[in-house]
């Protein structure tokens, strides 16, 4: 399991994103990928929780690095099967309280096509 390739790309994801790499997180995604978050369903209403292609992703990312410059995933389960990956990790940002998450990948290709945040 250790080289599933979907299991990769989690890996690849977890490693950009604490990284606050932003090219190298959004070379994981297909160009039309679909991404939705009950943090983005906060902060932006008017998207309805969802935002759409690479540059969506990309403001999105760089507006939560910008506003939490201490913003990192500790992740404590993956599983993938041969179209998704389930990953469990802890949100941690300095000063706030611990958020344990979920979040599914959807994946096509080696690239990632959807995504769902799932957290209370």
């Amino acid at each position: 399991m250790a080289s599933d390739p979907h299991l990769l790309v989690a890996r690849r994801w977890f490693a950009a994103f604490n990284a606050h790499d932003l090219e190298a997180l959004l070379a994981l995604y297909a160009d039309d990928a679909r991404h939705f978050s009950p943090k983005l369903q906060q902060r932006r209403p008017e998207t309805g929780g969802w935002v759409q292609g690479k540059e969506a992703l990309r403001d999105w990312w760089r507006d939560a690095f910008d506003r939490l410059p201490t913003l990192r995933y500790e992740p404590t389960r993956l599983i993938a099967d041969g179209t998704a990956i389930f990953m469990e990790y802890i949100r941690h940002v300095e000063g706030e309280a611990d958020l344990r998450v979920g979040e599914v990948l959807e994946v096509r290709n080696g690239l990632i096509t959807a995504s769902r945040v799932y957290h209370g």
